[in-house]
């Protein structure tokens, strides 16, 4: 195959593969159907025609059957007076006459056989049509039904494009609603948790938590005053004397002092690590 016929089949193929993809069947049977109404409208039309031409031979042909008859008396009036000449004359226009209407006849029966054999063709013709309109309107039916059948189908499937699209608009839906439902509940556990400080606030964890041995405190005092309220006019208990201290005793004190506060400053400073 030369290059020059390859790309003729090329081509074809390619305006074939276009054409089938545009082509609606149910339009197609449908041009289908008036081409072949056209046609028997064309059938009818000369059926017509020739019908007319025959009538025009008939008629002709009636006309000299009538000059026929009328010769036919012209030469029994001229024997009747003796005039042969006459009567010749009018017997060879008899003559001519019917020569022309067995013409005629020729040709009218010519016309009246071509008239049934279109008449035939008319009827198969428009029998043909009349299947093929049945097929045309069943095909058409199918097609419609197979045509909703694949939408259908498609959108339980989710496999059409715009439904792949509406699908993926779901899940990422999803995905992000998921999301900030577990950054929500990670916020709200941090929360609880006290790990995230008071950004308008600026104590630290350390003045939250003397603040509350505060409360505690006042809230003691409170109570304390309180009990003293209700127990009436009840004498404070004396206070204890008190008692000597030896210097060795004072030293000891002081040095349990010191290492008290040396293990307390300790201790902050650990807390303040870990914080």
């Amino acid at each position: 195959m030369g290059i020059l016929s390859r790309t003729s089949y090329v081509i074809r193929s390619k305006i074939n593969s276009v054409l089938n993809r545009a082509e609606d069947p149910t339009e197609t049977l449908d041009y289908s159907y008036e081409q072949m109404r056209d046609q028997l409208q064309e059938v009818k039309r000369g059926i017509a025609d020739l019908t007319t031409q025959k009538k025009r031979l008939e008629m002709q042909k009636k006309r000299l059957e009538e000059n026929v008859e009328k010769h036919n008396e012209q030469a029994r009036t001229a024997v009747q007076q003796d005039r042969e000449d006459l009567a010749r004359r009018a017997l060879e226009k008899k003559k001519t006459k019917m020569n022309q209407i067995e013409d005629l006849e020729r040709q009218i029966s010519e016309l009246q056989s071509q008239q049934d054999s279109l008449i035939d063709q008319k009827d198969e013709l428009q029998n043909r049509i009349e299947e093929f309109r049945t097929k045309k309107e069943t095909m058409k039916a199918r097609h419609e039904a197979a045509k909703a059948s694949s939408t259908v189908s498609e959108a339980m499937t989710a496999t059409g494009e715009e439904f792949e699209d509406v699908g993926r608009a779901i899940e990422r839906a999803e995905e992000q609603t998921e999301d900030m439902e577990a950054r929500a509940a990670a916020l709200d556990e941090l929360q609880d948790s006290g790990a995230f400080e008071d950004v308008m606030s600026d104590q630290d964890q350390i003045d939250r938590e003397l603040e509350e041995l505060s409360t505690d405190s006042g809230v003691e005092a409170e109570l304390e005053t309180l009990k003293s309220e209700m127990g009436g006019g009840a004498e404070p208990e004396p206070e204890p004397e008190p008692e000597s201290v030896d210097e060795d005793d004072l030293e000891e004190i002081e040095t349990d002092v010191d290492n008290a506060e040396i293990d307390s400053e300790l201790e902050e400073l650990q807390e303040e690590e870990n914080s």
